[in-house]
């Protein structure tokens, strides 16, 4: 079995309607390839998904949407788990800078 990360994204529902919320979980899961850890992925996030009474008694509901990444990994001391490159948007100049 190979091991694999998968990005599950759910949505966060409110008395039936969406709010505009989502979470992003990053699971681990064995497959012999991609295919059967994709498969495996989307019954992990689907067992996941839960419906709870808040403390104002709105109903939530958590409900999968999809299986947005698959990826391989080692499982290893120092194995890369996860890895995000964040590019900012940069400005031409300082704005103290005199003109």
């Amino acid at each position: 079995m190979n091991a694999y990360t998968a990005q599950i994204i759910y949505s966060i529902e409110c008395d039936g309607r969406f709010t505009d919320q989502y979470e992003q979980q990053w699971r681990l899961v064995y497959g012999s390839d991609e295919a059967e850890a994709l498969a495996e992925a989307r019954s992990v996030g689907s067992n996941e998904e839960s419906v709870f009474e808040d403390r104002h008694g709105r109903n939530i509901r958590w409900r999968m949407l999809a299986v947005k990444d698959i990826q391989p990994i080692e499982i290893r001391n120092g194995g890369l788990l996860f890895s995000m490159l964040h590019e900012p948007t940069l400005i031409p100049a300082p704005l103290w800078a005199v003109s």
